[in-house]
Parts: C-alpha cells; sequence; structure tokens
C-alpha cells in the first residue's frame, strides 16, 4: 500500500495538526479505494463461492469505511464539503436529464 505523505509510517513525537490529519484522511481514503479495488478484483477472478461471498462481505466494509472517512473529512474541512455537494449535485442534474 502507498506511504505517500502517510505520517505513521515513522513515529510521530507529536499531535497532527488539523491540516496534518486532514491529509492523512486523505490518505486513508487512498488506502480504501485501494482495498476495494483490490477485493472485488479477487472475487471477480474466482469461481470458489465461498471466497466470493468473504471477500465480497470484506469489500463492502471497506466501502463503508471509505463512506465514514469522507464524512469525517467533510466536518474537519468544511469548505471541502461544498465542493463534494456541488459535484454529488452535477452528476444528479446530469442523470436526471
Amino acid at each position: 500500500m502507498a506511504t505517500i505523505s502517510d505520517p505513521f509510517v515513522m513515529e510521530v513525537p507529536r499531535k497532527l495538526t488539523d491540516q496534518e490529519l486532514i491529509n492523512a484522511i486523505r490518505q486513508d481514503i487512498i488506502g480504501e479505494l485501494e482495498a476495494i479495488h483490490e477485493y472485488d478484483a479477487h472475487v471477480q477472478a474466482t469461481d470458489n463461492e465461498d471466497a466470493k461471498k468473504v471477500l465480497a462481505d470484506i469489500r463492502d466494509e471497506e466501502r463503508e469505511h471509505m463512506g465514514e472517512l469522507l464524512e469525517l473529512l467533510e466536518r474537519l474541512a468544511p469548505d471541502e464539503k461544498g465542493l463534494h455537494d456541488e459535484g454529488r449535485d452535477e452528476v444528479r442534474a446530469m442523470l436526471g436529464k
């Protein structure tokens, strides 16, 4: 998994600033997206129903984690929530036509 600007790669001798926490949460979201992709690829690559069931469940839990992290990010960086909302509204308008 990527360690791009991950403050927890090494021991952090202090508390994170708010901006560092926001960046760490963004990195966590990237990790969740990677995990979702990997688990889904495993599900698609096997015919073993037991494996598919377990891997799909794990994939879906990662999706829930991503939603939790996005909600946290929007609370920590409320200016970004407006951008997320604009994007959602734009897609709804496009698909509603």
